[in-house]
């Protein structure tokens, strides 16, 4: 190539193969609650290796152990899975057995009765985990964990939060009338 040339080189080998669109189209930016969703996940997720990390080389390597990591793994862990619950709900992203309803896809008064009937659903058993759940905060009150010594009430707790929140968007949707999203068939590999 001379030194006039203006074109530049061209990389050689197979070219990548596009990347598909998501199914629902582009997202566009994320919003605020789930980028913090996300964050706090990811900094449970980092605690957690980092103190099970320590914990095992400690344990392994020099005969002793940080007796504080197995507590702080379990609390983290809980909390990070129901944080995660309550940002997958209004995405769309729990289990759903859209198979059963594509049949009657065509049928559009029908698909809208099955929506409230299931939102009503979602709604009484988000309120019955919640209710457990806050006995078990009450009950955890009085008692502190043993090496840590953080109330007991934050294990429950999470599910609590996530529970209430669950079904406040379920009534949320409910209220709206918000078709059900029966382009999950899609998704699958």
């Amino acid at each position: 190539m001379t030194p006039s040339s203006s074109s530049a080189p061209v990389a050689s080998g197979p070219a990548l193969p596009p990347v598909p669109p998501t199914p629902h189209g582009d997202p566009g930016p994320r919003p605020f609650w789930l980028r913090l969703a996300e964050g706090a996940m990811a900094l449970c997720l980092a605690v957690m290796a980092l103190a099970v990390f320590v914990n095992v080389v400690l344990r392994y390597g020099f005969g002793s152990g940080v007796a504080a990591s197995e507590e702080l793994s379990r609390l983290l862990f809980v909390w990070m899975v129901f944080i995660g619950a309550t940002a997958a709900y209004p995405l769309g992203e729990h289990m759903a057995f859209t198979s059963l309803l594509l049949p009657l896809r065509r049928r559009r008064t029908l698909i809208l009765v099955i929506a409230k009937l299931i939102r009503l659903a979602v709604v009484a058993a988000a309120g019955m985990v919640a209710w457990g759940a806050w006995q078990q905060v009450v009950v955890g009150l009085d008692s502190r964990s043993v090496v840590l010594g953080y109330s007991n009430a934050l294990l429950p707790l999470p599910a609590l939060i996530s529970c209430v929140l669950i079904a406040v968007m379920a009534l949320w949707q409910l209220v709206r009338g918000k078709p059900l999203n029966l382009d999950h068939e899609l998704e699958v590999e």
